[in-house]
């Protein structure tokens, strides 16, 4: 998407009223929220209905940026507030890959939801790392409280990620029952311990030039907290909550496919890594976290397809697939 911004629109929301709500105590808006009491969210804006926000985030020691889309009827109707769909992005992306990868803003026009992208990091595992980094505090208190306090955003939230952002948004869910209503993963890593999956995670880490064990530890001597950070071990804490899941089985037999895409991530070329080459590989995450939810007896819409690869052109088309399940969740027009 491009950065250009169109001229200024008299009715959206201004920097000072931001700015001013957050002044006037978003740190009480959620409950235990870590929020600066005079924090100075900035704000762009980059079309009609789009902004880009910068949220100072004690949880990360920095401002993180945010995007976001509001409601085409938002500034014509000043007194109701709206859900919330979150959006987390995947790994070795940014905040802005749903807007520059998929027709988000045309889709969800006319819908009545706030559509919310927060930053996840360069490996977008939105965890608490063991640095000292808090993406869950920020993406579920900090970033929340601002929306509530600034934008009208009601309690009813729904959140869909892909691949490493498919891990946060069932990681989310799971640590925080009722917080969401519906969550959906595409691509994702919903069992972090699934075969093989722990050095697929480490090898992310690594590719950004992180030690991997800043982020859970090591997976054996700390696999209480590699099991703590796991959706899957959480499954049942996802029961009353909407859920959708998909994945494809990729192009290639798993030891093969594991072989060339962690040569690729270790060696700086992730890019190069086929996508049918990354599906193979994170698939048996998926295909273990279902078949847990069906043994627990936790409903669950699902997806496993054949072929398929892990790339945009596959999510963009399971996000509308899953839109049924979340529009349902969420009260809005399917």
């Amino acid at each position: 998407m491009s950065d250009r911004r169109p001229s200024a629109h008299r009715r959206g929301p201004s920097r000072r009223t931001v700015a001013k709500a957050a002044a006037l105590g978003v740190a009480g808006v959620l409950a235990g929220a870590r929020v600066a009491s005079a924090a100075d969210v900035t704000v762009s804006r980059l079309g009609p209905r789009t902004y880009d926000l910068g949220v100072p985030s004690a949880a990360l020691g920095r401002t993180a940026p945010v995007r976001i889309i509001l409601p085409t009827s938002y500034a014509d109707r000043p007194g109701r507030t709206w859900p919330v769909l979150y959006l987390l992005h995947g790994a070795h992306d940014d905040y802005t890959s749903w807007t520059r990868e998929t027709d988000i803003e045309a889709f969800t026009a006319n819908r009545d939801l706030i559509v919310a992208m927060p930053d996840g990091g360069p490996t977008a595992i939105p965890t608490r790392w063991r640095t000292g980094l808090d993406y869950e505090t920020f993406q579920l208190q900090e970033v929340p409280a601002v929306l509530s306090a600034g934008y009208r955003a009601s309690g009813v939230r729904a959140v869909a990620g892909v691949s490493t952002g498919g891990y946060g948004a069932m990681a989310h869910a799971a640590r925080h029952p009722g917080m969401f209503v519906a969550a959906a993963s595409y691509s994702g890593i919903p069992d972090t311990t699934a075969t093989r999956m722990p050095t697929i995670i480490e090898a992310i880490v690594a590719r950004e030039n992180l030690n991997p064990l800043s982020l859970w530890g090591d997976p054996t001597s700390d696999s209480a907290t590699w099991q703590d950070y796991n959706p899957m071990a959480r499954a049942n804490a996802l029961r009353g909550t909407a859920l959708y899941v998909s994945v494809g089985s990729g192009s290639l037999s798993t030891p093969v496919a594991f072989i060339v895409a962690i040569a690729l991530l270790i060696s700086g070329g992730v890019d190069a890594v086929l996508p049918g080459a990354l599906e193979s590989l994170v698939a048996p995450s998926t295909q273990s976290f279902v078949a847990e939810l069906g043994r627990l007896g936790v409903p669950v819409t699902q997806h496993l397809y054949r072929g398929g690869g892990h790339q945009w052109s596959d999510w963009k088309r399971e996000f509308v697939t899953s839109w049924p399940v979340l529009a349902a969740a969420l009260g809005v027009p399917a």
